[in-house]
């Protein structure tokens, strides 16, 4: 397991699943990432970029052990969730085992935050136990960002209504949601920053201890490709234009300071500091 250090923060990696994507498969994903567009990159080989042009993802949780409070930021897949990302199949992993070999027994995590609502994002809320779906962190606050959720109530269909109702219906009707802004702040430590773009109410998560700050980025970028091309969307963006223009910005804030940046699918070592080169940017991890 991956970990970082921000003042009083430890930050620790848990992963669900790998996976290398092309840029234009079944599903496509960022489709301006050609391997030959990607080759202009050679900071992004061999940890990010395979050799045959294949993006290098993985799908992770990250634990935030902070003053006061135990934090898990992003809940992946679940178990026994048939997906179409996952070709309609279920993960039966050690998720669970994981987090608890890594500190965070599912009994002692104070609060989740869910940096958007997508299938990957939401799947360890809950469980199932005698076929019914139960809150996963029976003693945690649910994080749930108003917007974000007003958004998937009124807008979602097809399969997002099937993710409402299994990962984020049974929190609610446990009573352990609590809906937060943009901005929410989770303690002294630990804050929300609005990303919006991917999603309507898409926020990354700021960390900042002791003078040292770290951003946990959820999807406002998907891939360190997205580092040195900040206009480059995902197919899976809601609304592409202005993923770019949150990206640009947020990429720019970050460079050549001293912010860590984690990212929420960027495969091993996953987390570095953004660097100026020229007109474009360079993440070095």
């Amino acid at each position: 397991m991956l970990q970082w250090q921000i003042g009083d923060v430890k930050v620790t990696r848990v992963v669900e699943m790998y996976t290398d994507v092309p840029h234009d498969g079944p599903v496509p994903f960022i489709l301006d990432a050609t391997p030959g567009a990607l080759r202009a990159m050679p900071w992004l080989y061999p940890d990010f970029v395979t050799p045959e042009g294949l993006m290098r993802l993985s799908i992770h949780a990250l634990l935030v052990d902070a003053p006061g409070i135990r934090l898990v930021v992003d809940t992946c897949l679940g178990n026994d969730k048939p997906r179409h990302l996952l070709g309609g199949n279920a993960l039966h992993t050690q998720f669970l085992d994981d987090i608890t070999a890594a500190g965070f027994p599912r009994e002692r995590v104070d609060a989740v935050v869910c940096t958007h609502l997508h299938v990957d994002h939401v799947g360890w809320n809950t469980m199932l136990v005698d076929g019914k779906w139960v809150p996963t962190f029976p003693n945690a606050r649910y994080l749930v960002g108003r917007v974000e959720y007003e958004h998937w109530v009124s807008e979602g269909e097809g399969e997002m209504t099937e993710i409402m109702a299994d990962s984020v219906a049974p929190i609610f009707d446990a009573g352990l949601a609590q809906m937060v802004e943009l901005d929410h702040r989770i303690s002294p430590e630990l804050r929300l920053v609005p990303t919006t773009g991917h999603t309507p109410g898409h926020v990354s998560v700021m960390i900042e201890s002791k003078g040292e700050r770290a951003v946990i980025t959820g999807d406002m970028m998907h891939h360190p490709c997205q580092i040195g091309r900040p206009h480059w969307s995902a197919e899976f963006d809601s609304d592409k234009a202005a993923s770019a223009v949150t990206r640009k910005a947020r990429v720019a804030e970050w460079a050549d300071s001293s912010t860590l940046v984690i990212g929420t699918h960027f495969a091993a070592p996953t987390a570095g500091r953004i660097r100026r080169d020229g007109e474009s940017y360079v993440f070095e991890a």
